[in-house]
């Protein structure tokens, strides 16, 4: 007689909220970050104030070599999740909605404002309408080459909308990948990696290296805040492969101080020469390279910094014996915003644009400019997405929100 084999139900990993959190920072960071590329020396941002700042240019470095890694490091973590819950099928159906579908609508509808402004910005004798610039904007071909960004134009542009396009690109990737290799041959593997993280001190800052080779020899991409395009790939990979084991997390932890302090360190060094080499970010010198590569070292030791801080954090919390009570209105505030964090990301940069259009002319000093743009963007940005976006399931969709 047969014995029935029950399946064994497959344990999925706890809630994470501080990678929400961090998630959160990031996005809505952005609203600060893109009001001050406004006041920057260097860059090519869409409107350019008269006045502008070195200052501007050395803190924005900071956040752009940890900033993005990190959001491409937890949207690994979160699409493995995902993949593992949904299955192969229902995953790439998941993912192109949620990201195919607000891709597709903010690049029609949203991306053309900032390009417009932008033109009228730079040359003041530009008055064709903005329904006259559509049609340059929607003038395209396709260009192989410079994949996943096949849709390319004299006007036309993804804009912030990169990071969802390679987000995409990275998920439909990662299904096949997954379906290919069966759980039993990936398992032995990562946790062989798992092991080595423990054992090893600075294990968990290897994949510094492939990230310094990625920026001394394929360059940096200004397009991408900075970083190349398949550097990223490497932080999401992490997120697939690493972040969701107990013994990576307990490595990173340890390693948190020391990997601050190198990445610190490693900026520190490599900041200087962004300023002394004509066009730091694509020539092969080998000063540049050197640059470059410390960029790209640095970016892994302040992402590894910052997730073992934040989980030194969340165990200290769940180790009180009494822990700090959460009010229910701070919940649902914290579940608001990250049921955001999305249509926040896809709405905020045309928004920033127009209004710095209109502030940039004004006779104040840098920093009142700076607090209108921000305050005003970010007021108009939660209230577009309160009033335009969350209350009708057409408009949830449009922007990879749940419908029900």
């Amino acid at each position: 007689m047969a014995t029935r084999i029950e399946p064994v139900p497959q344990v999925l990993p706890e809630r994470r909220p501080e990678l929400d959190a961090l998630r959160m920072l990031v996005v809505f960071g952005l609203i600060f970050f893109h009001s001050a590329l406004v006041f920057a020396t260097e860059g090519d941002f869409y409107v350019r104030n008269s006045e502008t700042t070195e200052v501007i240019t050395f803190l924005l470095g900071f956040a752009v070599v940890w900033a993005m890694p990190a959001l491409f490091l937890v949207s690994g973590l979160g699409s493995w999740y995902s993949l593992r819950r949904r299955g192969t099928a229902t995953f790439v159906k998941e993912r192109l909605l949620r990201l195919g579908v607000p891709l597709v609508f903010a690049t029609l509808v949203l991306n053309p404002l900032p390009q417009w402004l932008r033109l009228r910005s730079a040359d003041p004798g530009y008055h064709d309408s903005y329904l006259a610039f559509l049609p340059h904007f929607y003038d395209v071909h396709i260009d192989l080459s410079e994949f996943p960004f096949f849709v390319q134009g004299q006007y036309f542009e993804t804009g912030h909308l990169w990071f969802v396009v390679l987000l995409l690109t990275f998920s439909l990737m990662l299904a096949p990948l997954y379906r290919l290799l069966p759980a039993d041959r990936i398992r032995p593997v990562a946790d062989r990696l798992a092991q080595a993280a423990v054992r090893f001190r600075w294990a968990i800052l290897l994949p510094a290296v492939p990230l310094a080779l990625i920026g001394a020899f394929a360059g940096m991409e200004e397009n991408y805040a900075a970083w190349h395009r398949w550097a990223y790939l490497v932080f999401f990979a992490a997120g697939c492969a690493l972040a969701d084991d107990d013994r990576v997390r307990t490595a990173m932890r340890r390693a948190a101080v020391p990997a601050g302090w190198l990445g610190g360190g490693l900026f520190a060094l490599a900041g200087p020469g962004f300023g002394l080499v004509d066009e730091p970010f694509t020539k092969m010198t080998p000063l540049a390279m050197v640059i470059r590569a410390l960029f790209g070292a640095a970016g892994w030791c302040l992402v590894v910094a910052i997730l073992g801080h934040l989980d030194r954090r969340r165990l200290a919390r769940s180790a009180q014996l009494v822990p700090a009570p959460v009010s229910s209105g701070s919940r649902r505030f914290y579940a608001y915003l990250a049921a955001a964090v999305l249509p926040v990301y896809v709405l905020h940069q045309p928004i920033v644009v127009a209004v710095a259009y209109f502030v940039v002319g004004w006779s104040a000093p840098i920093p009142v400019e700076y607090a209108v743009i921000v305050t005003l963007s970010l007021a108009l940005t939660l209230a577009a997405y309160e009033l335009l976006v969350r209350r009708t399931r057409v408009t949830r969709f449009l922007f990879g929100m749940r419908t029900a």
